[in-house]
């Protein structure tokens, strides 16, 4: 599938306490809200692995990231059910080869509250 700017994709995922302990073990973010359960049961979702919800579009499309911005508005917790919107506002082929990309994104849980806002810029190198 190509891309165009002004394409909007679409996706969403729920956390779960296995994620949280998962990425607690790899990323070493043992802040005592993603290992000790709230009043709730729930645990505090990293705001990195949060993140990797807009990052998808990357591995999806073969983009090698230069910048990313991050607006983290609002906990996530495990059991929320996060929407990401990323919206295609750049993509122009290159003289090298090289598709410019650049996007935004908007997050938000289960209840329409927005957690997490931004935008990120690359290049996706096609495959000779």
């Amino acid at each position: 599938m190509s891309l165009q700017a002004g394409d909007v994709m679409t996706f969403e995922r729920t956390f779960t306490v296995e994620d949280v302990r998962q990425f607690t073990a790899v990323s070493g973010d043992r802040g005592v809200h993603h290992v000790t359960p709230d009043e709730q049961g729930r645990l505090v979702v990293q705001g990195l692995l949060t993140a990797t919800l807009p990052t998808k579009v990357g591995g999806d499309y073969n983009v090698l990231a230069r910048t990313m911005n991050f607006e983290f508005l609002r906990p996530v917790f495990t059991g929320d059910t996060i929407r990401c919107d990323v919206t295609i506002g750049k993509y122009e082929r290159q003289e090298n080869g090289r598709i410019a990309i650049a996007a935004s994104f908007v997050c938000t849980n289960q209840q329409e509250k927005v957690v997490l806002q931004g935008d990120f810029a690359g290049v996706i190198v096609q495959s000779r």
